[in-house]
């Protein structure tokens, strides 16, 4: 069992954060540094505000490497909202199309939203094959339209687990990217980007802000009749404070920050400690095949979302009854697809996903006769 009263939480959103940061949200949260009010209770325009959406701003910098070509927003609304602001932002004309690669239910969603908002193409979907696999960055540059105004794709999918490994990069068209379920847990080249997007509550901080990474030059004014919030450049001139913005989602994201320059070192440390994570229940799935079936293509599993399935729905029920009896909660499958879903993120220590590992073999031992 986990330490602190607290379950080994393997939620897909929102997911667990940090206990440092929970530590140091506790300590905080009446008498926030000296101001003698919470965080949750000063003014957005305050100074104390204006130095913590800097230095969360400063953090997501120097973490991407993202140089000042580009602009750090927090907005609201999530990843739905961004399925209509890109092609209203980006399509500016009855001419351009937004290229879609649909990979799994989330890049699925947003083709949906985006084609009632503007012209789009479907370069690629995996729906044939169950979203199992991923295409290659050579097969894609092929499929890009010479009208394209943007290539959008989902770097990782959160009910199928399935996950690119690698930036995608496009010399003809801006790449953007929904990154929401592996937002700084790995390094990525912001060179090969236009855009990239997340909303906080899988590795970046609680729900309630989306993280929007974008270059200055497609901050454009729109030609088409574009609401006001839904404008990038609006959030842009206004240093994210075009409405109030969401400060306590904001204050946490910059200590999950700081939590990851200071106490990890780095994306790339991230990175590696992620990998070893998933290593270890991947390796148990493989090893175990008569009890557990993961769904990806191995070259292509998730390292934030481990999906598997056990042979009936009823040893699946026993499977997650006796692990929440354990203390390893939230591992059900999306409602959509069912199975297990073990949601690693950042914040998940290595103990937690032992535990899993450790209760997946006992669990074989002690069922692998009634398959």
């Amino acid at each position: 069992m986990p330490n602190h009263d607290r379950t080994f939480n393997f939620s897909a959103g929102p997911a667990g954060l940090p206990l440092p940061v929970l530590e140091q949200t506790q300590r905080e949260i009446l008498n926030f540094r000296g101001c003698g009010a919470s965080i949750l209770e000063i003014s957005h325009r305050s100074a104390a505000f204006i130095d913590v959406l800097d230095s969360a701003r400063d953090g997501i910098r120097q973490l991407l490497g993202a140089n000042d070509d580009f602009e750090v927003l927090f907005l609201q609304g999530g990843s739905r909202l961004q399925f209509s602001m890109v092609p209203i932002n980006f399509i500016q004309s009855d001419t351009n199309r937004g290229n879609y690669v649909v990979t799994g239910t989330w890049s699925d969603k947003a083709h949906q939203e985006a084609a009632n908002c503007h012209g789009t193409d479907m370069i690629w979907s995996g729906k044939e094959n169950g979203y199992s696999d991923l295409p290659n960055q050579t097969d894609l540059q092929s499929l890009v339209t010479n009208d394209a105004a943007y290539l959008y794709y989902t770097s990782n999918e959160t009910i199928q687990g399935i996950q690119f490994q690698d930036d995608l990069s496009f010399d003809t068209v801006p790449t953007i990217c929904d990154a929401s379920s592996d937002f700084l847990s790995r390094p990525v080249d912001m060179n090969n980007y236009g855009m990239i997007y997340a909303c906080a509550q899988k590795n970046a901080g609680p729900a309630g802000v989306t993280i929007v990474v974008i270059r200055k030059d497609l901050l454009a004014p729109t030609i088409n009749e574009c609401p006001g919030y839904l404008n990038y450049r609006n959030h842009a001139s206004a240093n994210s404070l075009y409405n109030t913005p969401p400060t306590f989602s904001i204050y946490m994201v910059d200590l999950v920050c700081q939590w990851l320059l200071n106490d990890i070192g780095g994306l790339e440390q991230m990175d590696q400690i992620n990998r070893n994570k998933a290593e270890l229940l991947y390796a148990t799935i493989d090893e175990l095949p008569d009890m557990y079936s993961g769904h990806a293509v191995p070259a292509n599993r998730s390292l934030m979302n481990v999906t598997f399935r056990l042979p009936s729905e009823k040893l699946t029920e026993l499977f997650l009854k006796q692990a929440n009896d354990q203390g390893l909660t939230s591992l059900q499958g999306h409602r959509s697809v069912g199975g297990i879903r073990a949601s690693i993120y950042n914040s998940m220590p290595q103990e937690g996903v032992l535990a899993l590992r450790d209760f997946m073999k006992s669990f074989y031992t002690q069922n692998s006769c009634s398959n």
